[in-house]
């Protein structure tokens, strides 16, 4: 699991750096088309759903290193064994939204406008191809909480045995 967990990770990190590069080639092209007079339609839809990619599969990368924003006032008061329950229950709290809303969500999302066969006006791009990165990211996001969940089970003993910070 760790080897899939470090190669997932390195793998989002590189597709998100290529997104990023893509779309700010892309908004370059579209200012100088505007001042060249140059028509490209095309530029602003695909920016819209490279941001919408970014995004949606950088909230993913952050969950790798749990770099989800949090506020621990009351965190960093628990006992160790109170901490350790908290961020099992978080994780499983993630690990439920992530699928219900995500995937689940995500799926349907997919199947409908596919179904419908909705295309994007400018790229005329199913725009269900489009909203696969929901269900791809909440894949991922499940995987990592899971990875986080058992790496908490493995280091329980070294976990609850720490000193609080009273």
């Amino acid at each position: 699991m760790e080897q899939l967990f470090k190669k997932l990770s390195k793998f989002l990190e590189y597709t998100l750096i290529v997104i990023f590069l893509v779309l700010v080639i892309d908004v370059l092209w579209q200012v100088i088309a505007r001042y060249g007079k140059i028509n490209s339609g095309f530029t602003e839809e695909l920016s819209r759903f490279l941001l919408i990619w970014l995004s949606i599969l950088a909230t993913a990368y952050s969950r790798s290193y749990k770099g989800q924003m949090a506020i621990d006032f009351v965190y960093a008061k628990l006992s160790q064994a109170n901490k350790y329950r908290i961020s099992l229950f978080i994780e499983i709290c993630i690990i439920l939204f992530a699928f219900f809303v995500m995937i689940v969500g995500g799926l349907n999302l997919m199947y409908i406008t596919l179904k419908l066969k909705q295309l994007s006006p400018s790229l005329n791009w199913p725009v269900g191809i489009v909203y696969s990165v929901v269900p791809i990211s909440g894949l991922l996001i499940v995987f990592f909480s899971c990875y986080h969940i058992r790496t908490y089970q493995q280091n329980r003993t070294t976990f609850l045995s720490s000193k609080s910070s009273h």
